[in-house]
């Protein structure tokens, strides 16, 4: 964990990049930095996954109308400077990304952050960690 999950109205896929906007994303994750300097997400944890809606209905159905909807799950122990400065950073990668298109029409973008309080199962399994935990 942290993972970003972002849904959106498919007539976004064409007229959005959005694969680079999936590493934009994740680069600002791993550039987060707490109070003391230290890395608010671990490289090897930090993933964004990205799917079209297979369907929709949004506002009154008779405009051009996109959404975009991206939630965060991370762990719990992060401050709330931590929690509104990484939501404000991903907002604003989100915006400047689809600037271009939040010009020509309708777009909505929902920034949502959760962290897991109260976890019932966690279960991990990873050869990913260990590339980015090995001594320098």
């Amino acid at each position: 964990m942290p993972h970003l999950v972002l849904l959106y109205t498919p007539d976004l896929e064409t007229d959005a990049d959005i694969p680079s906007l999936c590493r934009a994303l994740a680069d600002t994750m791993l550039e987060q930095r707490d109070q003391a300097g230290k890395a608010v997400f671990p490289t090897g944890g930090t993933r964004v996954l990205a799917y079209p809606a297979a369907h929709c209905a949004v506002a009154d159905g008779k405009g051009p109308y996109g959404f975009l909807y991206a939630n965060l799950r991370m762990g719990s122990g992060r401050s709330e400077q931590v929690h509104k400065a990484v939501g404000d950073s991903l907002l604003q990668v989100l915006k400047r990304h689809l600037d271009a298109l939040l010009q020509q029409r309708p777009i909505g973008i929902t920034v949502q952050i959760d962290e897991s309080q109260a976890q019932v199962y966690d279960a991990k399994h990873s050869s990913l960690h260990p590339l980015f935990n090995r001594p320098a």
